[in-house]
């Protein structure tokens, strides 16, 4: 069963559930409470609720669901907060999943999970990579590359940009396996290994070498103060673009604080994060994998 499938019967489940058992829908509202604001019902109630534990619930029905979302939830690092957000989101109606199926129609690497738990496959290098040459942006050196659609995005936000004023540099972008290795041996042989890994990855384990990532000139803490910066915190999710290492996250990413990195991840994957992960990319991926993972247990 692919993922699709998986998220189309979860749907359908929910839609069964919500349009024919109304009694029972309003003893879940009352159970996890009306969701209002910033209010959200108790995870582990919204959760039974959900998956019909109810004197009158399809019991195939209620192990799928039941089953699926305590593992989501329960392993893979999303924090109970966020988790009882989608908890809530899901109960009021079928908006999460169908917005999920959206983000899955995408090429997978646009959503691929790539951290220091979860490399690309070996040897992945993408096939439609594209130079990059100046123009709304600039390009700080010969031979920088993204992949077309990257390309394409960071050229509609840069002449954004340009219009206010701001004129965005690129400093890097994609980068191989191998060169990535020399990158990081480098950082480990300058800083020593442990100041390298908050800030480099190993081989296999970059998001450059998904041919999707910027990262903004200068490549280092100044960037933060300037008006490029400022520009693309307030811009750069328009046009698919996210800031993949946020101020004060280094413990769910892996790396300190890095404003001047930023992946293409297209609209519908931007809108997901900012609506239900409250902006944090790191959770968001973490969620999709989980699901997916999950799925490919399921079939």
């Amino acid at each position: 069963m692919k993922v699709s499938g998986i998220v189309i019967i979860f749907l359908a489940a929910f839609l069964s559930f919500s349009c024919t058992k109304n009694e029972t829908q309003k003893n879940a509202a009352s159970s996890a409470g009306e969701v209002t604001g910033s209010e959200a019902p108790d995870l582990a109630e919204a959760i039974a609720r959900f998956s019909g534990d109810a004197a009158d619930a399809d019991p195939d029905r209620e192990a799928f669901v039941e089953d699926f979302w305590r593992w989501i939830f329960g392993e893979e690092g999303i924090p109970e907060r966020l988790a009882r957000k989608v908890a809530a989101s899901a109960l009021e109606s079928p908006a999460f999943v169908m917005e999920l199926l959206e983000v899955l129609q995408q090429d997978p690497y646009i959503y691929y999970l790539v951290d220091k738990q979860n490399a690309l496959p070996d040897g992945y290098e993408p096939d439609d990579l594209t130079t990059l040459r100046n123009r709304s942006y600039r390009v700080s050196r010969e031979g920088l590359q993204l992949r077309g659609v990257a390309a394409e995005a960071l050229e509609e936000m840069a002449a954004a940009a340009a219009r206010e004023g701001i004129i965005l540099s690129v400093g890097s972008s994609y980068r191989s396996a191998e060169y990535q290795a020399q990158v990081y041996e480098r950082e480990v042989r300058t800083y020593g290994q442990e100041v390298a890994d908050r800030e480099s990855a190993q081989s296999g384990k970059s998001q450059h070498q998904l041919g999707l990532v910027v990262d903004f000139f200068p490549i280092d803490d100044t960037f933060a103060n300037t008006p490029a910066y400022k520009w693309l915190r307030q811009n750069a999710g328009r046009f698919g673009w996210s800031l993949s290492f946020p101020d004060g996250y280094e413990e769910v990413t892996g790396y300190r604080f890095e404003s001047w990195h930023y992946r293409y991840v297209g609209r519908d994957l931007v809108l997901f994060i900012e609506t239900y992960f409250d902006g944090i990319q790191q959770y968001a991926l973490q969620f999709i994998n989980a699901w997916q993972t999950r799925a490919e247990v399921v079939n």
